[in-house]
C-alpha cells in the first residue's frame, strides 16, 4: 500500500478481491505497533455478516477503494477476532499463516510486557 496514506481516510471505502469482485467495506485500521504503519483492515462484508481480517501490504489503494489480491472465498475464511480490540501477536500470526504471508523480522518473538500489538487507527488521538 502507498506509503504515507492516512489509515483512518481507508474506513468506509469499498474493498474488491482480486477478480475485482466487491467483499465489503473497510470497518476499521489496524497499526503496527512497532512503525505505526497500517497492517490491517477490518472489513465489513455483509450486512448481517462479520468482518475480515485483511493485510494492508500487499493490497493497494486506488480510485475505486482498496484493492487485496487474494480470492474473495479465502478473505471470508480469514479468522475471526472482533473489532474494536488490539490483535495480539498469536492473532496477528494466524492471519499471516492464513494469507500464507512470510511473518515480519521479530514477529514470532514474544512482545515485551504491557505492549499493545494491532491498536486501531485514531483511537487515542
Amino acid at each position: 500500500m502507498q506509503t504515507g496514506t492516512d489509515p483512518r481516510s481507508l474506513i468506509g471505502r469499498k474493498a474488491f478481491d482480486r477478480a475485482g469482485a466487491k467483499i465489503g467495506t473497510v470497518d476499521e485500521v489496524y497499526l503496527d505497533d512497532a512503525t505505526g504503519d497500517p497492517e490491517w483492515a477490518a472489513l465489513r462484508t455483509g450486512l448481517f455478516s462479520r468482518d475480515a481480517f485483511v493485510p494492508l501490504e500487499p493490497s493497494d489503494l486506488d480510485e475505486r477503494g482498496l484493492r487485496v489480491p487474494f480470492e474473495r472465498a479465502l478473505i471470508k475464511s480469514a479468522p475471526d477476532f472482533g473489532v474494536g480490540r488490539h490483535l495480539s501477536p498469536q492473532q496477528e500470526l494466524e492471519l499471516y499463516h492464513h494469507y500464507g504471508l512470510d511473518v515480519p523480522v521479530g514477529g514470532e518473538s514474544s512482545p515485551p510486557p504491557d505492549r499493545d500489538f494491532g491498536r486501531i487507527a485514531g483511537a487515542g488521538d
